[in-house]
């Protein structure tokens, strides 16, 4: 398989001399790599490391945190198929996921009773929240930064974007994709994660390589494997960012393979950060939240 030409994008630079591969690249493919952001390469181990502590329980230690789709807590196997979004029906996800989200309330009850919950903390692995609470502030920052670069390359002002993040709501998810002794052999059409575009504003993902690795979809290319920095987080925009740009950029396909039968002990993990907007936030007519609630309502397989 080949591999996606994305450009890598460094927040350390000047921006205005990157800003036309950041238009062609949202307009091509709807990613991108970003290094500069300063977040520490330890940080990320140390969450992997506390996380599949928590992921190698038996299922019976797991099964009190369960939750559905858009919820806080564990994903099971089979939880969710995101090729549903799209309209694909494809078997459920190989993978199981540990997902947070915004918690500081905003004093609207409504608001808060739906978008900004307390999370579930594992007790098994209490070591996770500092590491997270540390983790998801530095996302958050580096999140408006990317908007910022954005909304410059869209021709805007520089805060096109982010004078709509002033309490914002946002996912996070650890998603482990187990190896074959785990998941049994795929079902035909099955991923660890089916063909997909996410559904909000960036999504910054911290990504391991792997043969059942992430690919991109690109009308010139079809589907190749996304390029792969140690270095560098992977960036891509959902679907209310290209609806912010009246379709300029395209809401990134994409999709993690299955594992690989030549790699069957293969394991990855993806710490994956969904960055959205304000609540009550309107792009051109849609509320963002309520389309945000839709979508992640479709890809439950309860």
């Amino acid at each position: 398989m080949s591999e996606a030409r994305l450009p890598t994008i460094d927040l350390r630079r000047d921006p205005a001399p990157q800003l036309p591969a950041v238009d062609r690249a949202l307009r091509d493919a709807g990613f991108l790599l970003v290094t500069g952001h300063g977040v520490d390469p330890g940080l990320r181990a140390a969450i992997r490391e506390t996380a599949r502590a928590f992921f190698h329980l038996p299922a019976a230690v797991k099964e009190p945190y369960a939750v559905r789709v858009g919820g806080r807590g564990w994903l099971g196997p089979g939880a969710e198929a995101n090729g549903y979004a799209e309209g694909t029906a494809t078997p459920p996800d190989l993978k199981e996921s540990l997902s947070f989200a915004a918690e500081e309330p905003t004093g609207d009850p409504a608001v808060d009773a739906e978008w900004f919950l307390p999370n579930t903390w594992p007790t098994e692995v209490p070591a996770l929240k500092p590491l997270l609470d540390t983790y998801l502030a530095q996302m958050k920052e580096l999140s408006d930064r990317v908007l910022d670069l954005l909304g410059t390359a869209l021709g805007e002002e520089r805060d096109f974007f982010t004078r709509h993040t002033g309490h914002p709501t946002f996912g996070f998810n650890i998603n482990w994709y187990p190896g074959l002794e785990r998941t049994g052999a795929p079902e035909p059409g099955q991923f660890r994660i089916g063909p997909h575009t996410d559904f909000g504003t960036v999504t910054v993902l911290d990504r391991e390589a792997g043969k059942g690795g992430l690919q991109v979809f690109t009308d010139a290319g079809g589907w190749q494997d996304a390029p792969y920095d140690p270095a560098a987080f992977t960036v891509n925009i959902g679907d209310l960012m290209a609806g912010w740009t009246g379709g300029r950029w395209r809401s990134g396909r994409h999709r993690v393979l299955p594992p690989p039968a030549d790699a069957p002990a293969e394991e990855l993990m993806s710490l994956v950060y969904f960055y959205e907007c304000t609540p009550g936030t309107t792009i051109h007519g849609i509320e963002s939240h309520g389309y945000l609630r839709a979508q992640l309502d479709a890809i439950a397989t309860d």
